[in-house]
């Protein structure tokens, strides 16, 4: 169903088709760059200079895009958003345990 102000999908443009694919490399990209930190926090217990207000804050804002993937189907918006929810929670977590 084509909607007013809507570009179809799959793109028939080259370069939006190969953004369209790459997205998921960068939402696995993304979340693994933040596990040397939870790692630091959950093995070492060293929650030194981590910010709780700003992981928190992370997170909410997270929660936020996971509810606009869901409203409007959004795959990839869906994924990423589970990701960093999950990550920045443990972030959350380990700060509030070991802090």
């Amino acid at each position: 169903m084509y909607q007013k102000g809507l570009e179809p999908y799959p793109s028939p443009s080259r370069w939006k088709s190969l953004v369209d694919r790459m997205i998921y490399v960068v939402i696995f990209v993304g979340p693994v760059m933040t596990i040397p930190q939870v790692a630091e926090i959950w093995v070492n217990r060293n929650v030194g200079g981590v910010s709780i207000v700003s992981w928190a804050a992370y997170t909410f804002v997270s929660v936020f895009w996971l509810a606009y993937g869901l409203m409007h189907k959004e795959k990839p918006i869906i994924l990423s958003s589970v990701a960093w929810i999950v990550l920045n929670s443990l972030v959350v977590a380990g700060v509030l345990l070991y802090g």
